[in-house]
């Protein structure tokens, strides 16, 4: 498995933003229901890259689902099983990158993509980290979710709750959003996640960085701005709109805006999200410049000017 940290072209210091203590090693989460078979397949999986280099590890279990989680309205209990696990290595620049891997040549994080899991974690309040996740069986990735937020509370820096209940409503919300257009023309996961990043950046902008409070019509227009930005304007429904304007209702009363690099890390998200499928989103550019493009309003306008200005050519041809 030729899984490099060197592929996200960052320089590796592991610095704690918050606290400024050292990460001295990366933290590997390994889910409780594991076998110990598993446990080495999955260790051996998430550090192939540290070449034989030292890692903390903790257990990620029914308990930690239980407190990261359920707040936002998951229903584990300390019983419910984990498989999915992650490598986390804090970084003092760069963003947040995330890569799933395959397990023993297959990749069984069913539900959760990679650009979800860096929107959550940046909701959260996590900055500049490299994430790695895996499973060794087939299920949805929530456990390595929790275990992300656990390798940051485990070296002091202990997320706000309301931000990680807002960030698993994250993750419940795209996903949804991204299951319901899976067979859509013109939708991709990454334009949804690229048009959700660009309006935490825009709301963090406009807000003052979390001094002011946009009222819900602000947030909405904002919606729209950027799924329109990414071509995802006329198929988006009402219902789902209504779903991310809630959502980012949500992230705003949970305080992420006020992070001291929120806008920062919102805005590298979208360039990394951007630069990692050029071709898209120049397909997406050049469509928002073609009548197929345009919205129904902006398609009539210029059926209405095009009338006009017809007719004034036809009234001065009688003079």
């Amino acid at each position: 498995m030729a899984i490099a940290f060197g592929a996200f072209g960052l320089g590796i210091q592991h610095v704690n933003a918050d606290t400024g203590e050292a990460w001295d090693k990366p933290v590997v989460t390994l889910g409780s229901s594991l076998t110990e078979s598993q446990k080495r397949g999955t260790t051996n999986t998430l550090t192939a890259s540290l070449n034989g280099g030292t890692f903390d590890t903790l257990t990620v279990d029914g308990d930690t689902l239980v407190k990261y989680l359920n707040p936002s309205g998951s229903n584990f209990t300390s019983s419910s099983g984990v498989w999915s696990s992650a490598m986390v290595q804090k970084t003092d620049n760069g963003g947040i990158n995330v890569q799933i891997l395959n397990y023993a040549g297959v990749n069984n994080i069913t539900t959760i993509t990679a650009d979800q899991y860096r929107n959550a974690a940046l909701t959260a309040g996590v900055t500049n980290a490299n994430i790695y996740i895996t499973s060794a069986v087939k299920i949805d990735g929530s456990g390595a979710l929790a275990g992300v937020y656990a390798a940051f509370a485990q070296h002091g820096q202990n997320l706000s709750s309301s931000q990680v209940a807002a960030a698993q409503d994250e993750v419940n919300t795209l996903s949804g959003i991204t299951q319901a257009n899976k067979n859509q023309d013109g939708y991709s996961d990454k334009q949804l996640n690229n048009a959700v990043a660009g309006m935490k950046s825009q709301m963090a902008s406009q807000s003052n960085n979390g001094q002011q409070t946009l009222s819900q019509n602000q947030i909405g227009n904002i919606v729209d701005s950027q799924l329109k930005n990414n071509n995802l304007g006329t198929i988006i429904n009402n219902n789902q709109r209504t779903q991310i304007v809630n959502l980012l209702v949500k992230i705003q009363n949970s305080g992420a805006l006020k992070g001291t690099d929120f806008k920062g890390q919102a805005s590298k998200l979208s360039d990394s999200i951007q630069n990692s499928a050029k071709g898209l989103f120049n397909k997406v550019k050049a469509n928002l410049n073609t009548q197929e493009g345009q919205n129904l309003f902006q398609r009539v306008m210029t059926a209405i000017s095009n009338f006009f200005s017809a007719l004034a050519d036809w009234v001065k041809s009688l003079f």
